[in-house]
């Protein structure tokens, strides 16, 4: 027999049965995460390409270049979807920070930032 539960209230003097509230159970679920997520075959190719040491990924150089890959793919994205505005505004975004880098590394060294232009076919 299940139990219920009585509620006094205020109102009237009678006690009302309150209703029996259903608890579920949640499921555990484990999922497995690897602690560090490993750049795609594509993505590892340019790095090691534009790298300036072992290891490095951070550098203004490797930065450049995975920009300018991600700035080809949203340009050739683009031209199929001329009204996609959203990837425009995001394409902007990586255009406006590839600059950015740009500026830094022409300002810290000019020999580097023109190498690495000739290498990505960049203008300047």
């Amino acid at each position: 027999m299940p139990r219920t539960k009585i509620v006094k209230t205020t109102k009237s003097k009678k006690a009302v049965p309150a209703k029996a509230k259903k608890i579920k159970k949640a499921k555990v679920v484990e999922e497995v995460v690897s602690p560090v997520a490993l750049p795609s075959a594509e993505k590892q190719e340019v790095i090691s390409k534009f790298q300036v040491k072992a290891g490095d990924t951070g550098s203004p150089e490797v930065q450049v270049a995975l920009l300018t890959k991600r700035i080809e793919k949203l340009a050739g994205h683009l031209k199929s979807n001329p009204s996609d505005n959203h990837s425009r505004r995001g394409l902007l975004g990586i255009v406006s920070k590839r600059r950015r880098l740009l500026n830094y590394l022409e300002k810290k060294d000019t020999g580097r930032s023109k190498e690495l232009s000739q290498k990505l076919g960049l203008a300047k």
